[in-house]
């Protein structure tokens, strides 16, 4: 019985194509009651199509029946696995292999083949075989360049096998789909990749990724800004900035054609997408914070002697050896990154010109980044606000609070240094103010800590004003006693949120607040030992809690020698106070002893 007694090869077509149709674009209107109505009704019409198919295999060549089976058997696997039926899925898919492996090779089977081992590494993902999900991507990888090197036509998109010869795909539209394909095998790759902990090669796999969806404009533009903006963070945690800032870059011009349908992928994304916009814009903004703040980091930590301030002759060698290098390392790298036809290519280079990619190595450089993170924060903040988004507006504010604390490096004036301190401090109280430590312990501790740090900063940086005035004046004594007893609070309070219920401090501390807990005392200690008084009785006070602290460190350590590679510096100098400080207070209370 041929197909041509049940209406034909064009009524088969015809089934072929509504059963698409119905997967593709009806699905997406089925109500939540019926979530797979229109999936379960294409399946239903693929099942024919195999029944007319089957009564015509008596006429036509194999080959090409075999190809149509394994065309159906592939639709068959995806809307089993779209519908959750993995193993039913699976079967289809491996019997689509099946039926291609003599032929994978060639023009009319291999981006089935391919899109069939996409789809059971995707399968295999799902049920969390990460291992198994991987040989089937890597096999259609090597496929896709195996046959690329072999014999490069474009071949036939799967469709094809159900149409009249008169509609048939161009040559044009055939290479732009076979190539989407093989972009979905490198995207899937990244993911497993990143799934198998294999980082830099996720990296690798997802920038290609998206340099390809760039090149066949086949992308949605939120879902491409994010994740070049994700990938940018890869690239920051190298210290790669230059890549950093591209993807960064390329993120935000991208981003900017949401809603404006550059390709028809974006239509669904714009439906769905366009409420989470300022989301995913303050998201991207969040990604620039990071940038800023880590390229002025990592310069600071190659500017800074070994106590952690600016270093003059670092600085200008640094400066000399930029010069040098500069041009040619740019040129280099980057036609191995860039993204993007040429429009595009034009509005990233723009967008990069606003923020540099290389070390600042001065005070004025490192303003420049201060500001564009700065910019960044005030765009963040709009949308992730205190109500609704607490810790994700906190994390932001810390960020702020960091860029300034890394602009001080920079600065050589101790006032100005003063002042972007005391920024910190007022970003910093009102917010830690607010907080139930009860919900937000953590966080409450950071902060602790950064306000304790921060009033500990100020204080030795008006001891070092104070040091050079010919005699101390009471305003410098007042400001310097006052900004040490802040921080003593703070550090406090953070030593006290560690105490149990019953307000004991634990006898072995925890690894995570060991290294805090031990500079916390370690500062307290010295921190006592600035305050300024004339009153000598006084100062006996604080030299003994001073030693009382000290002690603490030396004490623990010999209890728990483990905990020695934590504090390594701070145990050296406090060994040396415990030495020094018992002396110190004998000759203060031997001026105290009235004469006899």
């Amino acid at each position: 019985m041929a197909a041509a007694a049940l209406g034909g090869w064009p009524a088969v077509c015809g089934k072929f194509r509504a059963a698409r149709t119905l997967s593709a674009v009806e699905s997406l209107k089925d109500p939540e009651t019926e979530p797979y109505r229109s999936k379960y009704g294409a399946r239903a019409l693929l099942q024919e199509v195999k029944q007319l198919l089957s009564a015509a295999e008596e006429g036509g060549p194999e080959r090409v029946l075999a190809v149509r089976r394994a065309v159906l058997e592939y639709e068959l696997g995806v809307n089993h696995t779209d519908t959750e039926e993995l193993s039913a899925g699976e079967e289809h898919l491996q019997r689509c292999t099946q039926l291609l492996e003599p032929h994978r090779l060639s023009p009319d089977c291999v981006s089935l083949y391919i899109q069939a081992q996409n789809n059971l590494g995707i399968l295999w993902s799902e049920r969390d075989e990460i291992e198994t999900a991987q040989t089937y991507l890597e096999s259609a990888e090597a496929l896709y360049n195996q046959y690329m090197k072999e014999d490069g036509n474009p071949p036939l998109d799967p469709s094809e096998h159900f149409m009249a010869e008169e509609e048939k795909l161009t040559d044009q539209e055939r290479s732009k789909r076979f190539e989407k394909v093989y972009t979905h095998t490198l995207y899937y790759l990244a993911q497993v990749y990143q799934h198998l902990d294999m980082i830099e090669k996720a990296a690798q796999y997802c920038h290609t990724t998206l340099k390809r969806q760039l090149e066949y404009c086949s992308y949605y533009p939120v879902e491409w800004a994010r994740n070049a903006a994700t990938l940018s963070q890869y690239y920051i945690s190298k210290e790669c900035f230059m890549e950093a800032r591209h993807c960064l870059a390329a993120a935000s011009v991208i981003f900017s054609q949401a809603g404006q349908v550059p390709s028809a992928e974006d239509i669904d994304e714009t439906e769905q997408d366009q409420h989470d916009l300022p989301e995913r814009k303050a998201e991207i903004a969040r990604c620039w914070i990071k940038y800023c703040l880590n390229l002025l980091q990592s310069a600071r930590k190659l500017l800074e002697d070994n106590i952690g301030k600016l270093d003059p002759d670092r600085q200008l060698e640094l400066k000399a050896q930029r010069k040098k290098e500069e041009d040619e390392k740019e040129k280099g790298r980057k036609k191995a990154v860039l993204f993007g036809t040429s429009d595009i290519s034009d509005s990233v280079l723009a967008m990069e010109e606003k923020v540099s990619s290389v070390y600042p190595l001065d005070f004025q450089e490192a303003r420049e980044i201060f500001l564009v993170g700065q910019n960044y924060v005030q765009e963040a903040k709009e949308f992730f606000q205190v109500d609704g988004y607490v810790t994700d507006h906190i994390e932001i504010v810390q960020d702020h609070s960091a860029l300034f604390k890394v602009l001080a490096f920079f600065e050589e004036d101790y006032e100005r240094c003063c002042k972007m301190h005391k920024r910190r401090i007022d970003m910093l109280e009102p917010i830690y103010a607010d907080l139930n430590p009860q919900y937000y312990l953590l966080i409450c501790r950071q902060l602790q800590c950064e306000l304790a740090d921060t009033y500990y900063e100020m204080m030795d940086l008006k001891v070092a004003i104070g040091n050079r005035l010919e005699r101390l004046d009471s305003h410098t004594v007042k400001k310097i006693n006052s900004l040490a007893q802040f921080a003593i609070k703070y550090y406090e309070l953070f030593l006290d949120s560690l105490r149990n219920p019953d307000k004991v401090f634990p006898e072995k501390l925890e690894e995570d607040v060991l290294r805090p807990a031990m500079v916390a005392k370690f500062h307290i200690a010295r921190l006592y030992g600035k305050l300024i008084t004339s009153d000598s009785k006084k100062q006996l006070e604080n030299m003994q809690t001073s030693l009382e602290y000290y002690s603490f460190l030396v004490d623990y350590c010999e209890k728990y020698p483990d905990a020695v590679p934590a504090v390594e510096t701070e145990l050296e100098l406090s060994k040396e106070m415990v030495t020094l400080l018992p002396a110190s207070m004998e000759r203060l209370r031997a001026k105290l002893s009235p004469c006899v």
